[in-house]
């Protein structure tokens, strides 16, 4: 029996959890979210209590048993509280600033990026250095992250970039002068 699946989901006050034809939908106080399903898992609701079954034990059953429970989860957290995704633009001169849904990094490239954020994702900057990524999807959140983690990565020697807050740079020694 998979440990994740059989765990129960406990919907908070405010979230409501419908199960229609092969597709699940999350209302909460911060929006709405539908996931469609196969067929090998079943939803079951009890007062405020959500479980996943499994309809048998076929690999594929089993797979999808433990991915549905996680994914409802994170549509009920999401939903109620939200996620997000903190980095940290580190180098001289290196900033972001934002106009509308459009971000601009300067990263020490002859030229700035412009970055357009996604509809239901919402990217919040602070003191020029500090990059909040917020929205209700997980997996969008995750997403616009590492986009724009990507667009400088941080490099192991002085560390300059754009990294995640709580990510540890492991640093390299620069070589030494021929002495």
């Amino acid at each position: 029996m998979s440990r994740i699946g059989k765990k129960p989901i406990e919907l908070p006050q405010g979230v409501k959890v419908t199960f229609g034809d092969n597709l699940f939908t999350v209302e909460g106080p911060k929006g709405k979210l539908s996931q469609d399903y196969k067929p090998h898992v079943t939803f079951a609701q009890e007062g405020n209590v959500v479980t996943v079954n499994r309809v048998d034990d076929s690999k594929p059953s089993r797979s999808y048993h433990g991915l549905y429970r996680n994914l409802l989860a994170n549509m009920v957290e999401g939903v109620s509280k939200g996620f997000t995704k903190n980095l940290v633009i580190n180098g001289v001169g290196y900033r972001a600033e934002t106009k509308g849904n459009i971000v601009t990094f300067n990263l020490g490239y002859s030229t700035q990026i412009e970055y357009v954020v996604p509809e239901g994702v919402e990217v919040k900057i602070d003191s020029n250095t500090k990059v909040a990524v917020l929205g209700i999807d997980k997996q969008k959140v995750g997403q616009v992250a590492a986009e724009i983690r990507g667009l400088r990565p941080p490099e192991p020697y002085k560390g300059k970039g754009i990294k995640y807050e709580e990510e540890h740079i492991r640093r390299k020694v620069g070589k030494s002068g021929v002495k």
